[in-house]
C-alpha cells in the first residue's frame, strides 16, 4: 500500500508505503491512521480508484478531505459494460464530460451523455455512469490549472509498475517486511529521479 502527495513547494513525495490487505477495510483504515500518527495534515483531496473500503476509510481518518474518483478508473467500469464494438464512442463520449470548462458544463454533458446511451440501449452501462459521474467532478472545486494533474491517480501509476516489475522478479519472499524492504528501496530511487525533482502543482493558486 503506497500513498504519495504534493507538498507545500508543489513537488510530489512517497509519504507512506505498508504492507496491507487492498481489500480490507482495516488495512486501508491502519494505514490512513498511521499516516496520520506521522503528522499528515492540510490534507485537501484524495484521488483513487473507488475501492469502496478505501473511500470509507477516507471519510473516517480524513473527513474534512474531499475524494476524487479517477477519471481514468471511472471510463474502464463504464466501458466494461459496453460491446466492444461501440467501446470506442462510447469512450469519445465520456471523455467529453470531463473536458468542459466549469462545473455546470461538465454535468450537463454527464446528464447528455448518459440520455444517449440510454437511447443505445445500454441499460446497464447508463446506471454505472449516471450513479458515479459525480464522483469524478471533484476537481472542479480547485484551480483550472490543476485540473488535468488531480482528476486521475496516473501520478502513482509509473511507482505501481515499478513495484510490480521489481516484485515479479523476485517471485517469492520470505516475508512481508522483506517484500517492503525491496519496495521502499524502490520508491526511495524513482522519487530521487525526474519524478520527484519537477515541481507537479502550483500551489501559490491555492
Amino acid at each position: 500500500m503506497v500513498a504519495i502527495g504534493v507538498n507545500d513547494d508543489g513537488y510530489r513525495e512517497v509519504i507512506g508505503a505498508a504492507e496491507g490487505f487492498t481489500e480490507y477495510a482495516k488495512c486501508w483504515r491502519e494505514f490512513l491512521l498511521w499516516l496520520r500518527a506521522r503528522d499528515l495534515r492540510g490534507v485537501r483531496m484524495f484521488t483513487g480508484d473507488k475501492a469502496a473500503r478505501m473511500v470509507g476509510s477516507i471519510a473516517e481518518v480524513f473527513p474534512e478531505a474531499a475524494y476524487q474518483r479517477c477519471t481514468v478508473h471511472f471510463y474502464r467500469n463504464v466501458l466494461a459494460k459496453v460491446p466492444r464494438t461501440r467501446r470506442a464512442k462510447g469512450a469519445a463520449m465520456l471523455k467529453a464530460i470531463h473536458a468542459m470548462e466549469s462545473r455546470e458544463a461538465s454535468e450537463a454533458k454527464a446528464l447528455a451523455v448518459t440520455d444517449e446511451l440510454e437511447s443505445m440501449r445500454l441499460g446497464e452501462t447508463t446506471n454505472v455512469a449516471r450513479e458515479g459521474y459525480a464522483e469524478t467532478l471533484i476537481y472542479t472545486r480547485f484551480p483550472r490549472e490543476h485540473w488535468r494533474r488531480i482528476r486521475t491517480n496516473n501520478a502513482i501509476e509509473r511507482l505501481n509498475r515499478e513495484i510490480r516489475r521489481r516484485t515479479r522478479v523476485v517471485g517469492t519472499f520470505p516475508d512481508g517486511r522483506s517484500a517492503l524492504m525491496l519496495v521502499t528501496a524502490r520508491l526511495k530511487y524513482v522519487v530521487e529521479s525526474e519524478w520527484g525533482s519537477r515541481r507537479y502543482l502550483d500551489v501559490t493558486l491555492l
